[in-house]
């Protein structure tokens, strides 16, 4: 049966973007989750607002941008789309402010702190907040009059408001800044044994007869802008693609209107008049709340260790410091498994290859670089110790192209070799290769993992990392990096052959297919046959009819996707043996599994590939086998922990809806339970 011809009660796929915003809303569950602390509550708020927000800055637009193309209308965004994208944004802010009111203020109360909002500002707060206003915050306010010589722009996701004044023949407006980019978004005041805690935005409005003196004023509204974040850049050869993206980015906040929000209260005229005036015709026109850009509660002043979680310990990998990290590569792979275990073996292994005299070269892709990276500091001090660096560095990689461009500055001013982007291409992969001298021999050394090469992130993103020193690996390693340094999308009449890794724009998607395909033949000669997968998300339609293919013959199919998933699970006839679970806890999944039965001789996979559109067919993405049997059972035991989660994990269910586990007499919570098995190596089950 063809995935095109299912039943006619389900979709064959999952909208993405509708999968995505179910995602957030899991996401936003998390903060009313019982057990979880107050800060981390307000945290899991912060982060479903900032996703929001990218969502409006990258998706809406482009949503917006295919319903004006002259294309196949059934590649257009419908109407009743947009209508429930909206009417689901709706529904979850609704219920954001719900957990605020319900869950944030009333507990904060309990412990003498009073988040003041919503409501008149306590008498005892008004000179303390009105000498803040005029010592502190008057330096950074600007008044500007709406009219029809109005040239304002109201920056991306800049908070404003609204005020009217009243005069005798007619309301005039004016638009003033809230500094919250350059001053902190939340005064603290102790007063009578209360901790009271007043937004910026509530500092401004109680000045605002400061700023109008003798005025009436008729009306205060806050509102922001969010603007289209796309940089579109030219693919091609010529020119300083850096310099190119860096004055793009000066364009950026400067993009088009997606997002208009809005403090209930504002008249229909009054839009209808922002809109021109502000040259927002483009943007959806959405009623708010009072208080926007929530992000910001992740910023609270709340120092109490009962707010947040209780500490998890890192266990450290036991290699002494006086023992060559390298040579316990050599002497077998290392799988590390972060951040339930220390990144400092990762740093240490940039840190011997700066320094170790026998050290030749040096090639590394760089995606998200860290801001303050001691990688990048090590390979800078190890093209001063004499090592050919080679480092690739994406500048495409959004929202971190300024931060990337600054490093390959100062890379490149020490002498590495910087290899900046492809044209057209993205390189998602994350390699690195030490080549070594021994004797008269050359040995290569490194690591393939499924996350950035980032010691920020690595604290909060679970993520793998094998260490190897397997050379035939290693060699196509070394070839990848010497075709990343064309700079060229990979010609068919050129190809380089993989056999061990798995390479986007090679072999990846087909190695997988067959991978699948040896499935489907095991469960029709009547063999065991199963596939789990775990990924950040799920959206290429030939993967998934791959599995709805393995489903209809028998093949048990595991599937742990944190975010977007297209594909519809449990459908009679379509997916019935497919689970789609996903995991929200303390740490963000973030790894890449893939394990297939292969009647019992399991094959396990690790990388750094979604099984996405740009992820498959516009990005270069290194998956790798783990060939040692141990690691293989660890990396099982892993992966079997978090599908037998009970505590933090949600079913997908076939109309995309997050439907909660009923928990065993001992929950198990996998997060915790793989973080003291990976710090009592006794508790792994390594059959």
């Amino acid at each position: 049966m063809k995935a095109e011809t299912s039943q006619k009660t389900h979709p064959v796929y999952f909208d993405r973007d509708l999968s995505w915003l179910s995602f957030n809303e899991r996401v936003l569950n998390e903060a009313r989750r019982e057990g979880v602390p107050l800060m981390e509550k307000i945290r899991f708020l912060g982060i479903y607002s900032s996703n929001l927000d990218e969502f409006y800055r990258v998706r809406m637009p482009a949503l917006m941008a295919l319903g004006k193309l002259d294309i196949d209308k059934r590649l257009q965004p419908s109407q009743s789309l947009l209508d429930e994208i909206n009417s689901k944004i709706l529904a979850q802010q609704k219920f954001f402010g719900s957990i605020i009111e319900n869950e944030i203020i009333g507990g904060l109360r309990a412990q003498n702190i009073r988040l003041v909002y919503n409501e008149a500002i306590p008498g005892a707060l008004l000179q303390p907040l009105q000498y803040y206003f005029i010592h502190q915050v008057a330096a950074y306010i600007r008044i500007t009059p709406v009219s029809p010589k109005t040239t304002f722009f109201p920056e991306n996701n800049k908070l404003y408001n609204l005020v009217a004044i009243e005069k005798k023949k007619a309301r005039q407006w004016f638009v003033i800044n809230i500094p919250s980019d350059v001053l902190p978004r939340f005064y603290v005041h102790h007063a009578d044994g209360v901790q009271y805690i007043v937004f910026l935005d509530d500092v401004v409005k109680l000045s605002l007869p400061l700023l109008f003196p003798g005025q009436k004023i008729a009306g205060s509204h806050n509102f922001k802008t969010t603007r289209d974040a796309e940089i579109d850049l030219q693919d091609e050869f010529s020119g300083n693609l850096a310099r190119k993206i860096e004055k793009k980015l000066a364009q950026r906040d400067r993009g088009l209107p997606t997002r208009f929000l809005y403090e209930p209260g504002i008249d229909q005229p009054t839009l209808s008049m922002l809109r021109k005036r502000l040259n927002l015709k483009g943007a959806s026109c959405i009623k708010g709340g009072t208080y926007h850009n929530l992000k910001d509660l992740s910023t609270l002043p709340l120092k109490d260790p009962r707010f947040n979680y209780e500490p998890w310990p890192r266990s450290i990998l036991p290699i002494p410091a006086d023992q060559s990290l390298f040579d316990r590569i050599s002497s077998g792979d290392i799988l590390l498994h972060t951040p339930y275990q220390s990144y400092d073996t990762v740093l240490r292994f940039f840190n011997e290859a700066s320094i170790d005299p026998g050290v030749e070269k040096i090639f590394i892709t760089l995606y998200r670089i860290a801001h303050d990276s001691k990688i990048a500091e090590a390979l800078i001090s190890a093209a001063h110790n004499g090592k050919k660096v080679t480092v690739f560095v994406e500048l495409k990689a959004r929202f971190d192209e300024a931060n990337n461009i600054r490093w390959s500055k100062r890379m490149k001013a020490a002498g590495i070799r910087i290899i900046e982007s492809i044209p057209g291409l993205k390189v998602h992969a994350k390699l690195a290769l030490v080549t070594k001298k021994r004797g008269s021999a050359t040995e290569r050394l490194g690591i393939v993992a499924t996350g950035n090469f980032n010691e920020s992130t690595a604290r909060y993103y679970t993520d793998h990392l094998l260490m190897t020193g397997n050379q035939a690996m290693l060699k196509e390693a070394e070839a990848l990096f010497h075709f990343l340094k064309k700079r060229k999308k990979q010609s068919s009449k050129k190809s380089i052959s993989f056999k061990h890794l798995l390479v986007g724009q090679f072999n990846l998607q087909q190695r997988f297919l067959d991978l699948i395909d040896r499935e489907i033949r095991h469960a029709e000669l009547g063999l065991p046959s199963s596939i789990a997968v775990k990924l950040n998300n799920l959206e290429d339609k030939v993967l998934i009819s791959k599995l709805y293919e393995a489903s209809q013959k028998g093949v048990q199919i595991q599937l742990i996707v944190r975010s977007i998933c297209c594909l519809v699970p449990g459908v009679k006839g379509l997916s019935e043996n497919i689970c789609v679970k996903r995991i929200v806890d303390r740490y963000l999944e973030h790894g890449r599994i893939f394990v297939f039965h292969n009647n019992g001789a399991e094959e396990v996979f690790i990388g750094s590939a979604d099984w996405m559109n740009r992820n498959i067919y516009r990005r270069i993405e290194v998956c790798v086998p783990i060939k040692e049997p141990a690691l293989k059972a660890e990396l099982l035991e892993i992966i079997n922990v978090q599908l037998n989660d009970d505590h933090q994990v949600v079913i997908l269910d076939e109309q995309c809806r997050n439907t909660e586990v009923e928990p065993s007499a001992s929950p198990v919570r996998s997060q915790k339970v793989i973080g003291e098995m990976l710090s009592n190596p006794a508790q792994l089950k390594l059959a």
